[in-house]
C-alpha cells in the first residue's frame, strides 16, 4: 500500500458521541491520531434536532414495538459535516465486513459511519443518504457505536506507519482466506505442555514451512467455508503431508 498525502479521515454520526472517547484514545487507534495518520470526527445527531427535548427518535408508522431514529436530524448532521464516501449505516442486513472490505476502506480518501440504535433508522436514509449498509457479524448490538470501533479499528491498522512491523499483516488471519499460526513465547515449556519443537530449532525455512501448515491446517478444522471458498492449492497439501500434526502434544 502506498503512503497516503495525509490522514485518513472517518466520520462517525451517533447519538452517543461520548460513547467514543475511550476507544480512540487507546492503543493504535490512539497513536494512529497522534501522528496524523488517522483523522476520526465523531458528530452528535442530536445537535442537529429542531426541538427543546433534541428528540432524536418517534414511533414506527405502522404500529410495533421501539422507536425509530427519524431523517430529520440524520440528514442535517450529513449535510452540515460534508464527509467523506462512502457513508455506511452499520446494520444487521448489511453487507458483511470482512478483512477484503477493510484493506478496501484503508486504501481509499475516507469514509463514513452511521450508528444505528433502538428498532432501526428510517428507510429513507438508507435508500436517499448512505451509500450502503454494513454488518459486522450475525449478533444484535445495543447500538451501531461497538461496531463503528471494530470498522475503525479493522482498517486503522491497516494504514501505513500504524503497525510496528508490515510484515505482520502479512500473516495475520483471514489474508488469503486462511487463519492465522498458532503463536507461543517463552518458557519452552509449561506445565508440562512444550512448545512444538521446530519452532525452537533455529531452522527458519522449516519454521516457515510448519507455520503455513499449521495455518491450513487450524483453517481446515475451524473455518471450512474458507477452504470451500479458496481450496487448498497442492503447495498447502503438500504441507499437511510434511507436517502431519502441529507438533503441539494435543
Amino acid at each position: 500500500m502506498n503512503e497516503r498525502a495525509g490522514a485518513l479521515r472517518v466520520d462517525v454520526f451517533s447519538i452517543f458521541p461520548e460513547w467514543f472517547g475511550g476507544p480512540l484514545d487507546a492503543s493504535l487507534l490512539g497513536r494512529a491520531r497522534s501522528e496524523g495518520r488517522l483523522d476520526v470526527r465523531v458528530h452528535d445527531l442530536r445537535a442537529h434536532t429542531t426541538d427543546r427535548h433534541r428528540s432524536v427518535d418517534d414511533t414506527p408508522y405502522g404500529g410495533g414495538a421501539g422507536m425509530v431514529l427519524g431523517p430529520e436530524p440524520i440528514f442535517a448532521a450529513v449535510e452540515a459535516a460534508r464527509p467523506g464516501r462512502p457513508l455506511l449505516l452499520l446494520s444487521a442486513g448489511g453487507r458483511r465486513f470482512d478483512q477484503a472490505y477493510a484493506a478496501e476502506l484503508a486504501a481509499g480518501d475516507g469514509f463514513s459511519l452511521l450508528c444505528g440504535r433502538y428498532e432501526g433508522v428510517d428507510q429513507r436514509v438508507a435508500d436517499h443518504l448512505c451509500d450502503g449498509e454494513l454488518s459486522v457479524g450475525d449478533y444484535v448490538l445495543a447500538g451501531g457505536e461497538a461496531a463503528a470501533a471494530i470498522v475503525i479499528d479493522a482498517v486503522a491498522r491497516l494504514l501505513p506507519g500504524v503497525m510496528g512491523n508490515a510484515a505482520s499483516q502479512e500473516d495475520e488471519s483471514f489474508v488469503a482466506a486462511r487463519l492465522e499460526y498458532p503463536q507461543y513465547t517463552r518458557p519452552a515449556e509449561f506445565r508440562g505442555h512444550r512448545v512444538p519443537d521446530v519452532l525452537l530449532s533455529g531452522d527458519h525455512a522449516r519454521i516457515d514451512r510448519w507455520r503455513r501448515a499449521a495455518a491450513v491446517r487450524r483453517t481446515v478444522a475451524r473455518r471450512p467455508d474458507l477452504v470451500a471458498a479458496v481450496p487448498l492449492t497442492p503447495d498447502e497439501e503438500a504441507l499437511l503431508r510434511e507436517f502431519p500434526d502441529d507438533g503441539s502434544g494435543r
